[in-house]
């Protein structure tokens, strides 16, 4: 899987899968822009990872102006965009009757928006490098449905219409448009989430690294006859219900 010299942006890269994956693109030989509104963190993962293979730019995906800078870093930078790797994203508990308009439009801007505002600000960089691979990270949550995070459930399956809806319309300019659907990965973001994993008929959480690898995939050459597709990773969550018992 050969991402070597490709540049890469990552949002939501300062923690969880997006450090994980900004990690595996630097071993691999990518240069990587690392986006997320979490300075610090982020600019401690460039750090680590070196000036010559990693940038550090703040990166609210909410916002249009925030996405316009970020790809702008890239080309100062490395002179080009080949990867968007739509990461960044946010998980809100409430049931639908309690589910404020404040905390809709905020799942639904970061999660959904974000990955919307993402697409078009890469467009024309990926255009002038000749062609590209996006990544979208959505989740089993696009995929089936779960009580008490309803703003959630609408974005991942959001990200999967928008995910087939910019692979038809970007193919005739060579960049192709895929979404991963991790299942209950070893981050901050399920922690203590679940008492067993019994629905997980592997009987256990996937780690960052499995995830990272399937993304260096699709941002890899060796998937250049996938574009549009979903991409599972669960452990077969979604495959049907295990015994239980």
């Amino acid at each position: 899987m050969s991402v070597m010299n490709k540049v890469v942006l990552i949002s939501g890269a300062a923690r969880g899968m997006g450090a994980h994956e900004a990690r595996s693109f630097v071993a691999a030989g990518a240069k990587v822009v690392l986006g997320d509104v979490a300075d610090e963190a982020m600019q401690a993962l460039a750090e680590e990872l070196g000036e010559d293979s990693a940038l550090a730019v703040h990166l609210d995906v909410s916002k249009a102006e925030d996405w316009t800078l970020a790809v702008q870093a890239a080309m100062d930078r490395f002179g080009r965009l080949d990867v968007l790797v739509n990461n960044a994203g946010i998980l809100r508990f409430s049931m639908i009757e309690e589910c404020s308009d404040e905390e809709w439009e905020q799942v639904l801007g970061i999660n959904l928006g974000g990955c919307f505002k993402g697409i078009r600000a890469a467009i024309p960089a990926m255009k002038a490098a000749g062609g590209g691979s996006i990544v979208n990270i959505s989740s089993t949550s696009g995929l089936k449905a779960f009580s008490g995070v309803p703003a959630y459930i609408a974005s991942k399956f959001g990200i999967r219409g928008l995910t087939k809806a910019a692979a038809i319309e970007l193919a005739p300019l060579n960049i192709r448009v895929n979404s991963v659907h991790p299942g209950n990965i070893e981050t901050d973001m399920v922690d203590g989430l679940y008492e067993s994993l019994k629905h997980v008929p592997m009987n256990r959480l996937g780690k960052p690294e499995e995830i990272s690898k399937l993304v260096l995939f699709l941002a890899s050459d060796d998937s250049s006859f996938s574009t549009g597709a979903e991409f599972i990773a669960d452990g077969g969550e979604t495959c049907g219900m295990p015994n239980l018992f």
